[in-house]
């Protein structure tokens, strides 16, 4: 996936003030190109799992902007960014888009960028542009 550097400071700030809270959000652009990322409420308000909230508005404003749901952001507030087993039950109910993790549970964030398909995680080169 290719990615501005901005895009990632969003997700990491998102993830920042979530904490301890996983946050979560839509990627959107077109292919593997994200152009935008949209905040989302966390349903759960939970450290250990997600619920995207306000899907139908963000589709909505989505489709508005020309774009396509390409991913979905989420943070691991004290876990490294790889998919949990509900990351990956999750997945199967959203065939063909990205998933990217923003852990906070080292020195530094690190944003990670995944498609996980029938159960198979493989993660995806995030090249961040302009970088």
């Amino acid at each position: 996936m290719r990615i501005a550097p901005e895009l990632v400071e969003e997700i990491v700030a998102h993830a920042r003030e979530g904490a301890p809270n996983e946050c979560c959000g839509l990627v959107s652009g077109r292919e593997r190109e994200a152009l935008s990322v949209r905040r989302a409420p966390n349903l759960f308000a939970s450290p250990r799992r997600f619920e995207v909230g306000g899907l139908p508005g963000l589709l909505s404003e989505i489709e508005a902007d020309g774009e396509e749901m390409i991913g979905m952001y989420h943070s691991h507030p004290r876990s490294e960014a790889y998919p949990s087993q509900t990351d990956i039950n999750l997945a199967w109910g959203w065939p063909g888009i990205l998933w990217l993790i923003c852990s906070l549970a080292g020195d530094e964030p690190e944003v990670r960028c995944f498609e996980i398909t029938d159960a198979r995680v493989d993660e995806v080169e995030l090249e961040i542009a302009g970088a």
